[in-house]
């Protein structure tokens, strides 16, 4: 071996050495480069296991009563069924009936329970079918709550009422009544248009072709019509004149105005029943059916079913409520000094109705009868002007208030855009006008 081999090999060592420690800081420094996941500085929490979610269920409502535990039976009042009658099938006590009917002289007479009219009882769903609750719907718009299920809690309330705006018009091909019925008019529908152009149109002289559009309000209660709201605007062509009829509130109720701002009303109604037919009219000499001779009507015979309402024409004090042998039970009302209407062959007067008293334009006064010299159900209306007797279809009376000064700028605008929409609501065809004479 030479002798400088180790020096040689002394060198190579170093360079090994100092090789390792380059790859050593390359590797290091590699590993410095290097993405590292990054630690988070705070402690990660622990999840849950996940748990089944529980969905509440509102309660079960009924009339706003909760009855979840509770059960429901639906009826209708039987003739003659009083309260006793109801509840007693369901264990209710005579004691806690009478409680109830005492309590309930405030808000509801119990004794005037009607028949056909409907009910419900809610009652405890063990083996004891207790009632807890009594509810009396007298109309389909209010309903009473007899509440017994702890203390005793007697209350009114009314279901919730939706207004829907609609339209009807149609050409007459019988009569008004028919036609706006076939047309799909509710008789109360029939009855408000009558009395907006009671002393325009002639209702007993309609002719076919005279035609009609209305603009209303209907009243809706869970989707069903339950009445009328009122009109809005209404156009009568008769006879070839054309009427408009404006609905306008300037302060003291809605009323109904001409296009120019008159009144379409007079002092007193026209006639003191809906819309019904004239049987007899005013005359100097009429066959009288039970004395069976001539003689002077001086009155207006309205024929109608026993029971129907009566009212009176127009504000004033009654004169005379009683009976007579030919009048029958009667009233007669004077509404000034000029004028005084009388109504006979009631069937009964209605409470409240005596000498002395006030009454106000379209109250009741009595039901429709057959009492005294009558041989059917009707209504003999009589008039009298100045203390003579004269025909009441042809009275000639002032009209109402117009359109107030102040109210005229109002009032013009509303009747314009009522007018526009009558005038753009088409009347049906012939061929569809005949499509409902024929279904007919």
């Amino acid at each position: 071996m030479p002798k400088y081999w180790p020096k040689i090999l002394t060198n190579r060592s170093r360079r090994s050495a100092l090789i390792s420690c380059l790859l050593l800081v390359f590797s290091f420094l590699l590993y410095c480069c290097q993405d590292k996941p990054r630690q988070v500085a705070s402690v990660e929490a622990v999840q849950e296991p996940v748990k089944d979610s529980i969905v509440v269920l509102p309660p079960q409502k009924y009339y706003e009563i909760v009855v979840d535990s509770l059960e429901v039976f639906e009826g209708k009042i039987k003739r003659n069924q009083n309260l006793a009658d109801i509840l007693t099938p369901f264990n209710v006590s005579y004691d806690l009936i009478h409680k109830l009917a005492v309590k309930s002289k405030k808000v509801f007479d119990v004794r005037k329970l009607v028949s056909g009219k409907d009910y419900s009882i809610l009652y405890k769903k063990d083996s004891t079918k207790t009632g807890t609750h009594f509810i009396y719907r007298p109309n389909p718009i209010e309903y009473l709550v007899y509440d017994f299920s702890d203390s005793i809690n007697i209350y009114k309330s009314e279901k919730p009422i939706e207004i829907v705006k609609k339209t009807l018009s149609g050409r007459i091909t019988s009569s008004f009544y028919e036609t706006m019925v076939d047309s799909g008019a509710t008789p109360e529908l029939v009855d408000l248009a009558v009395d907006v152009f009671a002393w325009q149109v002639d209702f007993y002289g309609i002719q076919k072709g005279d035609n009609y559009k209305i603009i209303y309000k209907e009243k809706l209660v869970d989707g069903v019509p339950v009445g009328i709201n009122g009109i809005e605007g209404a156009y009568f062509e008769h006879k070839g004149e054309s009427y408009y009829a404006i609905a306008y509130d300037q302060g003291n109720g809605l009323d109904y105005f001409e296009p120019n701002g008159k009144s379409l009303r007079r002092s007193l109604l026209k006639e003191p029943l809906k819309f019904t037919r004239i049987s007899s009219r005013y005359s100097g000499r009429r066959f009288h059916p039970v004395q069976k001779r001539y003689k002077a009507h001086l009155g207006t015979d309205y024929a109608a079913p026993t029971g129907t309402p009566i009212r009176t024409v127009g504000d004033g004090v009654v004169l005379e409520a009683r009976y007579h042998k030919y009048n029958g039970n009667y009233v007669k009302i004077k509404h000034n000094e000029n004028i005084s209407t009388q109504y006979l062959h009631m069937s009964k007067i209605a409470t409240g109705i005596r000498k002395g008293a006030k009454v106000k334009q379209g109250e009741t006064i009595g039901f429709v009868g057959k009492t005294g010299l009558a041989n059917g159900p009707h209504l003999c209306y009589r008039f009298w002007k100045n203390g003579v007797q004269v025909d009441a279809l042809k009275v000639d009376l002032p009209a109402a208030n117009p359109i107030l000064a102040d109210a005229k700028i109002e009032f013009d605008s509303v009747s314009q855009i009522v007018i526009s929409e009558l005038d753009h609501l088409n009347l049906p065809s012939d061929d569809q006008v005949q499509d409902l004479v024929t279904l007919k």
